[in-house]
């Protein structure tokens, strides 16, 4: 995990077609900042993800992590067959959401863990209604909570959205102090508030990465936007010792 840049950006393969996807990606994989993809559940609907994780290797060496939408929230016993499932499809992460409670944290955190696949941790989403503070269901601390189990796991890979610079450098700085040799990914750049440069200068650890969606695929020129975004996010990796 250490060899990989400090910061940069991940695309988010939200499109709906494998021939948009393999598109995407060859537009952007050569681009220096772009440091890994989401890989999309509409994508695995489409074609499974073993041809999905088959059909990127021909256009990408970069990291590959599969976003279930939103795994975790699921009985416990499912974790370990699910990380046998993404193991075995040779993704080289997967993004889960266990906020089903602290078994479905232990069994989905240390199910991927256990199959050699990177866990990257998330519980918040980056919208306005999601915690119970703006009208949702969630409870406002499900982040750090998640988050603090998933450490003790081993996890050392955490989803933060980057809306909220404050809430940010909070969650950021609270688990820093817990496991001071995290990655933290934040979603939310673009259409849902958030910005590389804010986000990335709240962020109290030593790796940011940067999911980016519509602000890149939605793009007229995916490639241009892909490479301003991953300069912004490139700037804070000269800047780190």
């Amino acid at each position: 995990m250490t060899s990989e840049p400090t910061h940069g950006v991940i695309p988010a393969l939200d499109v709906p077609h494998l021939d948009d996807v393999l598109r995407l990606v060859e537009a952007t994989t050569g681009i220096d900042g772009v440091v890994g993809y989401k890989v999309s559940q509409a994508t695995v609907l489409e074609i499974g993800l073993v041809a999905a994780v088959k059909a990127l290797r021909t256009v990408t060496a970069h990291p590959l992590y599969y976003d279930h939408q939103k795994a975790g929230l699921d009985v416990p016993s499912n974790g370990p067959a699910f990380a046998a499932a993404v193991a075995a499809a040779g993704v080289d992460g997967v993004i889960v959401f266990p906020i089903a409670g602290p078994t479905a944290v232990r069994r989905f955190v240390g199910g991927a863990l256990n199959h050699g696949v990177r866990p990257i941790v998330g519980a918040s989403l980056p919208l306005p209604d999601f915690a119970i503070s703006g009208g949702g269901w969630v409870a406002d601390d499900v982040l750090p909570r998640v988050a603090e189990l998933a450490l003790a796991e081993g996890a050392r890979d955490v989803i933060v959205p980057a809306h909220d610079p404050e809430q940010v450098a909070a969650v950021t700085a609270a688990l820093t102090d817990r496991e001071p040799d995290l990655t933290f990914f934040l979603p939310g750049i673009g259409a849902l508030g958030g910005a590389i440069p804010e986000a990335f200068r709240a962020v109290r650890g030593p790796r940011a990465h940067a999911i980016v969606g519509r602000a890149i695929y939605a793009d007229p020129d995916p490639a241009e936007a892909t490479r301003r975004l991953a300069g912004e996010a490139l700037a804070f990796s000269a800047a780190t010792p």
